[in-house]
């Protein structure tokens, strides 16, 4: 099943660790921004003193941010303490950072839109299924918001100039040079391996940042578990309403079974055994800065030497 972060009311793989992730935490984030068990009170008296554009680009410049790259980013805005113009300002920095010749990349996932038979979080009633099926309205890249992906990429996503992929569930949003090259054919099959954004950002030897979220939020991992032959290594089915030639659709997507509960494992082996990851602060948020490709290739060499079948 996709990695798609969803709140209570949506798929939760299956009820087992396989299905464990961020998507609890996700869940958790409000419209706003902040998690639900954290008002914006509480981000105010612990932050001493505001983030602003200025601040948060000369601390992702020091991390090792450069311009002219091609940047994925996974943020929690939230942790980052108070920011003086919320998430316009993080996105606003990290374009400063890049300057006119990189291109900022974020997952824009819609997990309501994938198939109820595996709603668990509550389920629906079964009666309602065919209903879901043949009533929700149809992925448009333009109009359907993101689902518990956190104020920074849903205020991303609908920036002007910003290009969104065409996946009904995983999809992600670029703005820059190469935005069109990295969210332009994006499968529908096998949503986050060699036909998605994610392999797109491996060939422009993009990078990876996450502020304030941890390895088991890095999307990233999933391109190594498609590029992985191990043990209990399994295929799932999913749907999705899309337009076809103008009509809506409900479709059959192939895809992986996948498991991010290793992922923080995997983060944590690679930033002992290499210094390729750089690891600082942004505002009140631990930022890592990866380069995708060490990632992805060692998360494959990890993943075939220590993953088990279930």
């Amino acid at each position: 099943m996709p990695w798609i972060p969803h709140p209570p009311n949506l798929p939760h793989p299956k009820e087992t660790p396989r299905a464990t992730s961020e998507l609890a935490r996700a869940a958790r984030v409000s419209a706003k921004g902040y998690h639900r068990d954290m008002s914006e009170r509480d981000v105010v008296e612990r932050t001493e003193t505001p983030n602003t554009i200025s601040s948060l680009s000369k601390e992702l410049h020091a991390l090792g941010v450069a311009p002219g790259t091609v940047l994925l980013v996974h943020a929690s805005l939230s942790a980052l303490g108070w920011v003086c113009g919320g998430a316009v300002a993080v996105i606003r920095a990290l374009l400063d950072v890049l300057g006119p010749h990189g291109t900022l990349v974020m997952p824009t996932m819609s997990g309501d839109l994938t198939d109820p038979r595996n709603w668990q979080h509550p389920p629906v009633p079964e009666a309602w299924k065919p209903t879901i099926r043949a009533c929700a309205p149809a992925f448009d890249p333009a109009v359907t918001p993101t689902r518990a992906m956190g104020a920074i990429a849903e205020t991303f996503r609908s920036m002007p100039g910003v290009l969104r992929s065409d996946h009904p569930h995983c999809s992600f949003a670029a703005l820059g040079p190469k935005a069109g090259s990295i969210t332009g054919g994006h499968s529908l099959d096998f949503g986050l391996g060699e036909g998605s954004p994610l392999a797109r950002v491996y060939d422009a030897n993009g990078w990876v940042l996450l502020l304030g979220v941890g390895h088991a939020n890095n999307s990233s991992l999933h391109l190594a578990e498609y590029r992985t032959d191990y043990p209990g290594r399994r295929e799932d089915m999913n749907g999705a309403p899309v337009t076809i030639d103008g009509e809506r659709r409900w479709v059959e997507i192939h895809d992986l079974e996948l498991d991010e509960s290793d992922f923080e494992c995997i983060g944590e082996a690679l930033e002992q055994a290499a210094d390729s990851v750089r690891i600082g602060r942004i505002g009140l948020a631990e930022a890592r800065l990866i380069p995708q490709r060490t990632l992805v290739d060692f998360a494959c060499d990890w993943i075939a030497t220590h993953r088990r079948g279930t």
